[in-house]
């Protein structure tokens, strides 16, 4: 791995050091995010909810919310269909939530992955039809490319609101009600702090743009409702969603993991339990992707994810308990099955494709709700994009994650003759083709990355944040750090280079797959770290090495100490 650092001019450091009033190291960090007065920085470090902009500058967003008031005031039954992950699952969660404190009483519907497919598909749509076709129907987290299925609702005799903020691959939907701010701005109507809303935070917008319609007719319910509530079930969506936290994501989820620390759900509290989260514990975008998101998303994978919308949505804590044990349990089933697929998948690789410059993947007996993450990890171990896909009948469905530098939707777009549907983001698409399709898709998938790389994908890269020296690790720099909270996609945790550290004694290997280690700095402070996964790549004793590590608080018997997070090592080059 390839360590990079473009440091900024020592002049702009202090200048921007002393205008807001901020250390050097974070002065730094502050000058990669582009942010240089004053002003910006503070709102940066200190995003107010009061500079949530307006929700109907959101096009369409007016109307959908003018059309779910009077679904309100005429009693008008409303089905809502959410997609099965975890921004879909909040999504759901917090509409269903809203509209029930109106006195509604809306039907709700997740697709099933083995049986519905991704997203607003027929059968879907037949199933949540069944106790009859509602007023108004909307679509959450899917729809945008969806006209037969608007059309055939709408046919049936549904208004239809979708929200939604994936690409279009057509034309916009000629019917119904879309609000999809990502596609206003490719068109140039709207700014380009739109673009990565997800869906739970649109959802957000439009509870607020009811509010506001309904508080406009003296609605006492409207009055009471506190939307700050809401935004525990924002800040789960989106930072699992992989959104970017810039911007409104970023000032709704720093607002909202506050909020889910002590949230008053009873099944998210029930799900924080399971997932080893202690109360009063401090919530961070780690914790949902690697304990609470996993879980939620394990019903969706393995079984039915309605069983999470109604985990988010109870009151009843026997309820919540149960689920949240049920929810854990499917999660440890998911975790087996994917650790089965990644090796097969890393035999493949070795085998079969170790030249290849982009991968796809598949085997007949893999689970295609469970391959994303097989993606993900083979993704980040070749440093190259890859395609991981499962049985599915007659289709090979599944899941591509990609690297840096390569737009997967735009590889797929080289590919779209040969899939039968596809559709994400630059990083992270969905995948179904033909199984007589899977070679022609495999070589011609290959052929797009290279085209798209125009060279030999590079050696993978250690971008580096700031060089420090061993002793301003301290609890001040962590202090100054957590005002960059949350960290995520856009605002990356900071990786900090550390020169010439020496380890008087040998890294201490537990689990067999980790290690701990330990050093003095200069002023004779000892700084402890940990390293997982790397006991295949031990450091040495007595001789300088440069470490690139991230900081965090580790929370042990009820203690906070200071841990570095080892992330590489290298010799430490002489003179350096």
């Amino acid at each position: 791995m390839r360590w990079t650092y473009t440091p900024p001019t020592a002049a702009e450091v202090e200048a921007l050091s002393s205008a807001a009033n901020v250390s050097r190291v974070l002065a730094e960090l502050l000058l990669r995010h582009d942010l240089r007065g004053a002003g910006a920085t503070e709102h940066f470090l200190q995003p107010s909810l009061a500079s949530v902009a307006d929700p109907f500058l959101v096009p369409n967003l007016e109307t959908a919310a003018a059309r779910l008031r009077s679904a309100v005031l005429r009693r008008e039954s409303i089905v809502v269909l959410g997609d099965y992950d975890v921004d879909g699952v909040s999504s759901t969660a917090l509409l269903v939530g809203i509209l029930r404190r109106f006195g509604l009483h809306p039907r709700f519907v997740v697709p099933r992955r083995a049986e519905d497919g991704y997203g607003l598909s027929r059968s879907a749509i037949d199933r949540a039809l069944e106790d009859g076709v509602p007023a108004l129907f909307v679509a959450l987290d899917c729809g945008t490319n969806s006209h037969d299925e608007v059309s055939y609702l709408m046919g049936r005799g549904a208004d239809v609101i979708v929200i939604d903020h994936h690409r279009s691959r057509e034309a916009v939907l000629a019917r119904g009600i879309l609000v999809n701010p990502h596609l206003q701005v490719d068109a140039g109507v709207l700014g380009e702090e739109y673009r990565n809303l997800c869906t739970v935070g649109l959802v957000f917008k439009l509870a607020h743009g009811l509010l506001k319609l309904m508080r406009q007719d003296g609605d006492p319910t409207a009055h009471e409702i506190r939307l700050r509530d809401e935004l525990d079930l924002v800040a789960l969506g989106t930072i699992a969603d992989l959104v970017p936290l810039q911007g409104e994501n970023r000032t709704l989820s720093k607002h909202g993991l506050k909020i889910l620390e002590s949230t008053a759900r009873p099944g998210l509290r029930a799900l924080m339990e399971v997932a080893g989260l202690r109360a009063g514990r401090e919530i961070t975008p780690v914790d949902i992707s690697f304990r609470l998101g996993p879980r939620i998303n394990a019903s969706g994978r393995l079984a039915d994810a309605a069983l999470s919308v109604e985990l988010m949505l109870s009151n009843d804590r026997a309820f919540s308990a149960d689920t949240a044990r049920q929810l854990n349990d499917y999660n440890r089933e998911r975790q087996d099955i994917e650790r089965l697929i990644t090796e097969e998948a890393e035999r493949m690789i070795e085998s079969t494709y170790t030249d290849a410059r982009g991968i796809v993947l598949y085997g007949e007996n893999w689970h295609p709700g469970v391959v994303g993450i097989v993606a993900g990890r083979v993704t980040r171990q070749y440093n190259r994009p890859c395609v991981v896909l499962g049985n599915d009948g007659a289709l090979a469905k599944g899941s591509g994650r990609s690297v840096n530098g390569i737009n997967l939707v735009e590889v797929l777009s080289g590919c779209a003759e040969h899939l039968n549907s596809w559709g994400g983001h630059p990083m992270a698409v969905g995948v179904a083709v033909e199984k007589a399709n899977l070679e022609i898709f495999r070589e011609r998938f290959a052929q797009v990355v290279r085209e798209h790389a125009g060279r030999e994908i590079a050696e993978a890269e250690l971008e580096l944040s700031a060089w420090l020296a061993a002793d301003e690790i301290d609890e001040p720099l962590m202090m100054s750090l957590e005002q960059l909270h949350p960290f995520g996609q856009g605002n990356p945790e900071p990786v900090f280079g550390v020169r010439g550290v020496v380890l008087s004694q040998p890294p201490v290997v537990f689990k067999e797959l980790h290690f701990r280690f330990q050093f003095v700095s200069p002023s004779g402070r000892w700084l402890h770290g940990v390293a997982w996964k790397m006991a295949d790549r031990l450091p040495p004793t007595q001789r300088p090495i440069d470490l690139a590590v991230k900081l965090a608080w580790n929370h042990f018997n009820g203690r906070k100490l200071l841990q570095l997070e080892l992330v590489d090592w290298r010799a430490t080059e002489a003179g350096a």
